[in-house]
């Protein structure tokens, strides 16, 4: 459905161009008015309903809170104007309800002026429209206005204010509604010549006679409390109360169908603050007081009244008087954003030429991008759009930029503090009450506290810290100028950012330790602050080194600057951030791009001495698993000459080196005093089961998947057992079946792609020999895991997926195939001799002689020995 946007009308002089103030979508709060209506009609007409118990729990209202500029206001005027019979939107189906609605809006913003006064005179005058009395509060009402409004007829009020009150068709008749009300009142307690100018004078007669319980006044005998309300001051404290009475003349009136007043308080943000709240409470006695009656608000932020912590402030409070706004509860419905292509529609609809889209398709969609669903977003657009093609055709490109207004919606009702905290979140792509408190630099945590909870600060529980801002808020603080008056300065921005880093870096280390998620979420957004506004490297160091600590590598590419800031160039912060993503991004991408982006870093010479190490220990690591050996142990040589942090590890990866080149000697005397921080007991596996040192080796990883839990290193448990699994599948497949599940329960978690081809690779050397199974042929599955192997780059592991392909042929006498497979594997191995013990290996599976260029391995004892201990596993898989 459309009406009339007549701002947008009066921003071009083209008359072809339809401008329509377009609705889309809210379907859902819809569907829960009609929901509420519904259950309000079952409690009205439920036998023992009494409109006068001020007891019992209310459920009579329906909250829609959501960031300025998200359409309540439109929202609230379809709801009106649909349960009013006209220009229901066409999505929403029809409202099927066996009463008579009643809806009344009533807009509470500043602008329109509205007061307690006004909205209670707004209800009596949309009940005119039902021609029937409402003695009571008719009778209290024309004795509180001759008190406020001394000398000043309601007529004449009416009148002087028409434009206020035009939208009541009958207002003109509620002075003779009142007139006539008065009069029957006055003969009933025989008061002769009672008019509006002597209310106070009936209004005494009337409570003497309702409590005297005379027969003339039985029509208002039933209301329990009008004698009270009869006597007490006329004032502001009294008509808050008048509704009751309102409420209780509604109930009395009978028909064919109940009727059902429906009213919707708009821009209920407007009555007050949270700490100011006279008009809230006056208004949330209204609704207690009119149990039969469905009230709807709209407002920013969602009502606060099923809280305890508001107890003293409103009447009535807490989850057990408003069971439906406690929390989250089922009455608080926040009116969220447009989907994307609700947001396209919108834009398509909103400005029509010859009945087609004025705006291209191609500019709808990058504003829908760039809204974030957000209305008002997609209104300043088409406000642009009109702007820029008053002097030429609009293009994508006029359209890359952020509104101010926006800002100045959003912080239109925030105090000063509450405006900081807004500014210091933005810093943030998730935060919490104590990060954002100290980011703006506030004594105290009670604005970002309030800031919490308004409707432009979205909630995942599931989030390290529960709070973001949309998305479109966050763009447009970040890269708008600010035209506020405190706006921040530049140094004010850098000066939040830097405490934002400080407090990301204390919240790290004051956490559990060993929490890498806790780690991981400080880094990205650590890394994100520091890059975009020039900060130091400080506690990030130490960070990438617990990052590296644990091998597991989860992602960490940090969040997308969302702004044009000067931190762009290659310094120390970026440079990290690169290097600790091709190492988080090494599990998923070609082995070559690693190297590649680890080089750059290298190259740069711009990290201090312990991350240069770091980058180029992990670059030398890289570099053996391409089989580029020299490379990789020159890098591990100048990484053990420097003597820090990543000297052990480097130690270890020359022991790797030397075997891998079929040094075993050497490789287990390097090996000797690695220690835990060299992962000795792993290096001590890799040695011993290619000499078939089968147990040996595999109480080698079992230690050292013990030693990693210990230090709880989750990826280096995973990696040990991975290889224990792998060795147990060669000598023992009836044992194996438990540590590969171990060792795909330790894998699941984390992102190690070499350590999860092991695993896949057991499951196949323990299942080699056998016929298809349910999971087809060892065959077709060797190849399949192989393809994953070539496309990581991790050639080391070719060989070996080869290796057990041999024995899979050699344990069922498929000498041929084997030994062509063993020959296969010695002339594609590395001229440099690399993994050439993997080639030796299978030509003693495959009961061939080793080749006479077969490049020379030296085992830790005898070739025969060595070949010898192969065939024994040979001939035991063979028997099984």
């Amino acid at each position: 459905m459309a009406g009339k946007d007549l701002r947008a009308l009066f921003a071009s002089n083209d008359r072809d161009l339809h401008v329509a103030d377009a609705f889309t979508n809210r379907e859902a709060q819809w569907a829960a008015v009609t929901c509420a209506l519904t259950e309000q009609l079952r409690t009205v007409t439920a036998r023992g309903f009494d409109v006068q118990d001020v007891e019992a729990p209310r459920d009579n209202v329906v909250c829609f809170h959501g960031t300025g500029g998200i359409g309540k206001s439109t929202l609230a005027r379809r709801i009106e104007a649909s349960l009013a019979d006209r220009d229901q939107p066409a999505q929403w189906p029809p409202l099927r309800i066996a009463a008579r609605v009643l809806p009344i809006r009533i807009d509470l913003a500043r602008a329109a002026g509205a007061d307690l006064e006004r909205v209670v005179l707004s209800l009596r005058l949309a009940v005119t429209v039902l021609q029937r009395p409402m003695p009571a509060f008719d009778l209290a009402f024309a004795r509180y206005w001759e008190q406020a409004h001394p000398g000043e007829d309601l007529q004449d009020y009416l009148h002087r204010t028409s434009s206020a009150f035009a939208r009541f068709a009958d207002a003109a008749s509620l002075p003779e509604q009142l007139k006539d009300t008065l009069s029957d009142v006055a003969q009933a307690v025989a008061v002769p010549g009672a008019v509006v100018g002597a209310a106070a004078r009936l209004a005494s007669a009337a409570a003497r006679a309702v409590r005297e319980r005379r027969s003339t006044v039985r029509a208002l005998a039933g209301c329990a409390r009008l004698a009270d309300l009869l006597e007490a001051d006329p004032d502001t404290e009294l008509l808050s109360y008048l509704p009751h009475l309102l409420a209780y003349d509604l109930a009395q009136v009978h028909g064919k169908d109940p009727v059902l007043p429906v009213v919707l308080l708009d821009t209920f943000e407007d009555t007050g603050d949270r700490i100011h709240r006279d008009l809230e409470r006056y208004l949330q006695r209204v609704v207690w007081l009119m149990p039969n009656v469905l009230f709807v608000v709209s407002g920013r932020n969602r009502l606060q009244w099923g809280d305890q912590d508001v107890v003293g402030q409103l009447d009535w409070t807490g989850p057990a008087a408003w069971p439906g706004l406690a929390g989250a509860g089922r009455r608080q419905l926040l009116v969220g954003d447009f989907t994307t292509a609700d947001s396209e529609d919108y834009l398509a609809r909103r400005l029509t030429l010859a009945g087609q889209p004025l705006i291209e398709a191609n500019i709808r969609a990058q504003l829908a991008a760039r809204s974030a669903g957000l209305p008002l977003y997609l209104d300043l657009a088409v406000m642009r759009f009109l702007e820029v093609r008053r002097t030429r055709t609009p293009s994508s490109e006029d359209f890359d930029m952020d509104f101010a207004a926006l800002i100045a919606r959003t912080m239109a009702d925030l105090t000063p503090e509450e405006r900081d905290a807004l500014r210091a979140a933005a810093l943030f792509e998730e935060f919490s009450v104590p990060l954002v408190t100290a980011a703006a630099g506030l004594p105290q945590e009670a604005a970002a506290a309030r800031l919490v909870q308004r409707p432009f600060v979205d909630q995942d529980p599931a989030g390290q810290w529960r709070y973001h801002l949309h998305r479109a808020v966050r763009t447009a603080l970040l890269g708008t100028a600010d035209t506020s008056d405190d706006a921040w300065s530049e140094r004010d921005w850098h000066n939040a950012a830097a405490r934002a880093f400080t407090a990301l870096g204390a919240e790290w280390k004051q956490g559990v330790p060993g929490d890498r998620r806790l780690l991981v979420a400080c880094l990205r957004q650590g890394l994100a602050l520091a890059r975009d506004h020039r900060l130091d490297l400080d506690w990030l160091e130490h960070g990438a080194f617990a990052y590296t600590a644990d091998s597991v590598w989860e992602p960490l590419t940090p969040p997308a600057a969302l702004t044009t800031g000067p931190g762009t160039d290659q310094g120390p912060v970026a440079l990290l951030t690169e290097l600790l993503s091709a190492l988080a991004r090494r599990q998923h991408e070609p082995r070559p791009r690693t190297a590649d982006r680890l080089q750059a870093v290298v190259d740069a010479h711009r990290l201090p001495p312990a991350l240069q190490d770091m980058a180029l220990y992990y670059l030398a690591k890289v570099q053996r698993d391409l089989g580029r050996t020299r490379e990789s142990a020159a890098g591990m040589r100048h990484v053990l000459a420097g003597a820090g942090r990543y000297a052990a590890p480097a130690r270890r990866g020359l022991a790797h080196l030397s075997r891998i080149g079929g040094d075993f000697p050497t490789a287990l005397h390097t090996a000797a005093d690695l220690g835990w921080a060299g992962r000795q007991h792993r290096v001590e596996g890799d040695i011993h089961w290619p000499n078939g040192h089968f147990e040996r080796a595999a109480r080698a990883y079992r230690s050292a998947r013990t030693d990693a839990e210990q230090h709880r290193i989750q990826g280096e448990a995973a990696t040990s057992q991975a290889m224990r699994a792998l060795v147990l599948a060669f000598a023992d497949p009836d044992r194996a079946d438990g540590e590969i599940e171990l060792a795909e329960q330790l894998l699941r978690p984390l992102v190690l792609r070499a350590s999860g081809l092991n695993a896949d690779l057991a499951a196949l050397a323990r299942d080699a020999g056998t016929g298809p199974g349910p999971d087809g042929d060892v065959p077709g599955r060797i190849a399949a895991v192989r393809a994953q192997i070539q496309a990581a780059g991790l050639t080391q592991l070719t060989a070996q997926a080869d290796l057990v392909l041999v024995l899979h042929h050699a344990v069922r006498g498929e000498s041929t195939e084997a030994a062509e497979l063993a020959q296969r594997i010695h002339q594609q191995a590395p001229a440099n001799g690399d993994h050439a013990y993997l080639a030796h290996i299978a030509s003693f599976l495959a009961e061939q002689p080793l080749p006479d260029d077969a490049h020379p391995v030296t085992w830790l004892d005898s070739e025969t020995a060595v070949r010898e201990r192969w065939l024994r596993l040979l001939q035991t898989r063979r028997s099984r």
